[in-house]
């Protein structure tokens, strides 16, 4: 289904693919003659390469400092964006700036905290120039694929499935931190990434999914990096055989590949349509690789030998075919389970060899929903499978989220609605709360299947902290529906019989005209913001100290730390605009006793900046502080700061939320000690408030959780950029180990210098 190229590749005239080995030349020449350009200026070739020049303030393609056009936040992180744009200066929207609301709209959690953010963003929207989306009608990417994309243009989000490649929209999604630098007019500075060729070939089968394309995608290349943190890019026959919506829910789903950006080419009249459909045809771009193009790796996939797959928990990367599983489901079901020790650390007992039902596999739950799931053509074939059955009166049961109101509506207008609801299935608002445990939260035990994105641990809001555990299997609507038809026994699309009615989609923007607020650009200073007592300004962070005295509070080994693990989602979230309220859940569930042994240690940093003895404020500091003293004697409580760290073999895999670390850092983490990271996002995450992205080689750690560790002049280290750094650890008698930085702009060791983005902004 799925190959790798072992190295580059060569895309010919958009078809013929030559792989950069060492018969390459011979093989160029033969087809091209004397033109063969060099590997440097084919490269350039790529779309990536050119929407990315096009946005570039630099002189130097080798170090981007990109400027968006367009920018894009949902309720759990505007509020703390824009507080910290205020704080920095911020005047005006210099961009237009969507601030949609599909969060936390259906979460009571804390009384009016969610619908006083909501009026927080509509009155900024009103006095900074930006649109505000009210809750119900869009979730946040299907708005922006509606009213956002365009050819060639590039949207930063602050949510990290921002993905609108399929429209020829190079999209990303970053943590909050960057997008107050595009609101205070700087840049996102970044080198230039490799660009991966995905290329699609054959079309394919009836009952395959974009779900089933994106699932195969993404187990060949998780585990191994293959695109890590570089653009994805789509081509080939294959392309033109898919449909827009297709196309935008692989596209969606290139987030869990850990891939900085997706674009596709698009040439050809689906994508032209689209835009027709939407009302915007002047946004539209015939995009294409040159007629030689060089990329960086080739992901070669035969859509007509995809089938019907499942991501089991709890990784989207997880993955086998449906038949795969049945044919071999006690097998899969033990090795899921031996997995799930890893990831559940053994904090409650998980089996899913209890759901076998007469050598089958029942279902408990059914999800279609999102900004993968929730695309008109997703739940038009469900319901074509659905039709005339029904879900049942067992325990299954299926909920629908259309990913947007016009969606709904014409659902409506074509009858599907109807069909669905006459079978049992629930059809609910544009609201994106199952994806990340805000809503459809499954009862203890049981398993969910779900057109969603992904199915980390507890995510869909089962707490393991109460002794709860239930689990999400990631699979395409279109057998959600079979199972859904077959009363909650895994059924593979493809093996019900089925004609599929495709029916044409018609797109009311007069919805929009008549409930979203547009500015249009226009800023009105005259306009007051509405606060909540819940939205409160971030504490205030000091700078860093020649010194730092770090306590080990955490130490996690499971082969990828998810953003998830580090603060939950659900509705720990409706916190959002309380930094310290918020921080209360940091590693509630992978770490219960973080959150108190980060504050002790805060307790010393407290006094320290107030003048008073670290000592004093948490005796266990006294003996640390005398050993180290004893070394070296010039370290004072003037210039050595006192702080927390976690060590985490490689965090920061999903979401961009900033939360993931500003929620230490206002704990009083100065750090993180990793083998690697996950993703750019959470390493910029971290740059951003101001906390040292440390890097150690694997194998056996020098320390442990609850360690004191000493490292001394780390504020000349940033300074003079050195990338290895001398540490001690203090209770194995000053023994010494070597910390890596990696790679620092000289604005992120600014930043890091200063103790955050907003001392930055206001120095």
């Amino acid at each position: 289904m799925v190959k790798l190229y072992n190295g580059g590749a060569y895309l010919l005239n958009g078809t013929e693919l030559v792989q950069d080995d060492q018969d390459a030349a011979a093989v160029l020449k033969s087809k091209l003659g004397d033109q063969v350009p060099s590997k440097a200026d084919a490269a350039r070739n790529t779309i990536a390469y050119n929407i990315l020049k096009a946005h570039n303030t630099s002189d130097n393609m080798d170090k981007l400092k990109i400027k968006f056009d367009k920018l894009t936040s949902h309720d759990i992180t505007f509020v703390g964006i824009i507080q910290t744009a205020r704080a920095s200066g911020l005047e005006k929207f210099p961009v237009p700036y969507v601030l949609t609301n599909c969060h936390n709209s259906l979460c009571a959690v804390g009384g009016t905290i969610n619908e006083d953010d909501h009026m927080f963003g509509l009155t900024c929207a009103k006095k900074y120039g930006g649109v505000y989306v009210p809750p119900h009608q869009a979730v946040i990417h299907q708005f922006a694929r509606e009213m956002l994309a365009g050819g060639g243009r590039m949207i930063l989000g602050s949510d990290s499935h921002t993905r609108y490649g399929a429209l020829g929209t190079m999209a990303m999604g970053e943590g909050g931190p960057e997008l107050v630098k595009q609101l205070l007019c700087k840049t996102y500075d970044i080198n230039m990434p490799d660009v991966v060729g995905v290329y699609l070939d054959g079309q394919p089968i009836p009952g395959v999914g974009p779900q089933d394309v994106a699932l195969a995608i993404i187990g060949a290349v998780f585990a191994n990096g293959y695109v890590n943190n570089k653009v994805m890019e789509f081509v080939g026959p294959g392309v033109e055989k898919l449909s827009a919506d297709f196309r935008i829910g692989i596209d969606v789903m290139t987030t869990e590949t850990t891939c900085l950006s997706s674009i596709w080419k698009t040439n050809d009249e689906q994508i032209r349509e689209f835009y027709e459909i939407h009302g915007r045809s002047e946004e539209y771009a015939a995009l294409e690789p040159g007629a030689v193009t060089y990329y960086d790796g080739m992901v070669y996939v035969d859509l007509s030998q995809i089938r019907p797959m499942i991501a089991m928990p709890f990784h989207p990367s997880n993955t086998y075919t449906i038949e795969e599983l049945n044919a071999n489901l006690m097998d899969i079901l033990d090795d899921v389970e031996k997995k799930a020790q890893v990831s559940l650390d053994g904090a409650v007992e998980f089996t899913l060899k209890d759901k076998v039902r007469n050598g089958k596999l029942y279902v408990d739950q059914g999800i279609i929903a999102g900004c993968a799931g929730g695309g008109f053509e997703n739940i038009c074939d469900a319901a074509d499978i659905l039709k005339g059955h029904s879900i049942g009166s067992d325990e299954f049961t299926l909920s629908v989220y259309p990913a947007s109101t016009p969606i709904y509506v014409e659902l409506a207008k074509n009858g599907k609605l109807a069909d669905l609801m006459a079978t049992g299935a629930i059809v609910k608002t544009a609201f994106c709360g199952p994806c990340f445990g805000a809503g459809d939260t499954p009862a203890n035990n049981a398993f969910s299947i779900r057109h969603s994105t992904r199915n980390f641990p507890n995510r869909e809001g089962s707490k393991l902290q109460s002794g709860q555990i239930s689990s999400v299997a990631l699979m395409d609507a279109r057998s959600i529906a079979a199972t859904a038809a077959n009363k909650g026994y895994l059924t593979a699309a493809t093996d019900i019989d089925v004609n599929f009615s495709h029916p044409k989609y018609f797109f009311d923007k007069t919805i929009y005209e008549n409930r979203v607020f547009d500015s249009h650009g226009e800023a009105d200073p005259s306009v007051e913001i509405k606060f909540g007592p819940n939205i409160k300004d971030w504490p205030a962070m000091c700078a860093l100290t020649d010194n730092l005295v770090l306590k080990v509070v955490s130490e996690i080994h499971d082969p990828v730390t998810t953003t998830d693990e580090l603060i939950p989602s659900g509705e720990t979230s409706s916190y959002r605009s309380n930094p310290l309220g918020l921080a209360e859940f940091t590693l509630s569930r992978k770490d219960p006793a973080y959150v108190g042994r980060a504050k002790e240690v805060q307790k010393s940093e407290k006094a320290r900046e107030e003048g008073k003895c670290p000592c004093e404020a948490n005796g266990e500091i006294k003996p640390v502080w005398d050993a180290i003293k004893e070394k070296f004697p010039q370290m004072d409580s003037k210039n050595t700061g006192i702080g927390s760290t976690i060590f985490a073999v490689k965090p920061g895999d999903g979401s961009a939320r900033e939360q993931a670390a500003s929620c230490q850092k206002v704990l009083g983490g100065w750090a993180n000690i990793a083998n690697e990271y996950a993703t750019k996002r959470y390493r910029s995450n971290l740059i951003n408030w101001g906390m040292l992205p440390f890097l150690i080689d694997k194998g056996e750690l020098p320390f442990k959780n609850g360690d004191y560790l000493y490292v001394p002049d780390i504020k000349k280290a940033v300074e003079e950029k050195k990338t290895e750094i001398k540490a001690y650890v203090v209770s194995e008698g000053m023994k010494e180990f070597t910390l890596k930085m990696g790679e620092l702009t000289d604005d992120e060791r600014t930043i890091i210098l200063k103790g955050c983005l907003i001392n930055y902004y206001k120095g």
